[in-house]
């Protein structure tokens, strides 16, 4: 006796199974065509602002489960403020100094500090932290993480070491260092 036929189960156009992997790419990509995130932000124009400030992980490796919950949580905050009726727009950043991306670097090339040139291990450093900003802002993606992918901040760009050079100066000047 087939127990299926003895159910009142509900007609539906839906497919019995989700199969995530294979439609996951296809409503990102659905996502990124409509300029979703550019036309949410559109409508918001001119309405109060919110802000997040994102503390960002550092660019030396996958994501972990730390990072996902980290940055869904945020996710909704900022999604919640935009329905509200904020302007609220998330820019996404990563931290591409530091001892971690150093360390990580180091066991990737099974050296150590005095045995690599300064300029060249900076030149390396500098390539493994992109390589994981773009890693890490398709794991974000995936994720259903809502933002200015195309414009992030990375603390290794010139204008960001300029304006922390900047604000040095000033506390120099105002004494405070």
């Amino acid at each position: 006796m087939e127990y299926k036929s003895t159910l009142n189960l509900p007609k539906t156009g839906f497919a019995m199974k989700a199969d995530l992997p294979a439609r996951e790419p296809q409503i990102l990509a659905r996502w990124e065509e409509l300029g979703l995130y550019e036309q949410i932000q559109q409508t918001r124009k001119g309405r109060p602002a919110f802000v997040l400030h994102d503390g960002p992980p550092y660019a030396n490796g996958d994501i972990h489960i730390g990072h996902a919950l980290n940055k869904i949580l945020k996710d909704l905050i900022v999604r919640y403020k935009t329905m509200r009726g904020f302007a609220a727009p998330y820019v996404p950043g990563w931290d591409c100094h530091g001892m971690p991306i150093e360390h990580q670097l180091f066991k990737e090339l099974m050296l150590t500090k005095p045995q690599i040139n300064q300029a060249s291990f900076r030149e390396k450093a500098r390539a493994y932290a992109q390589k994981y900003v773009d890693i890490q802002r398709e794991q974000f993606k995936r994720l259903g993480v809502s933002g200015d992918w195309g414009k992030p901040y990375l603390t290794m760009s010139k204008d960001y070491e300029l304006t922390i050079l900047r604000v040095f100066k000033e506390l120099v000047a105002a004494g405070y260092i």
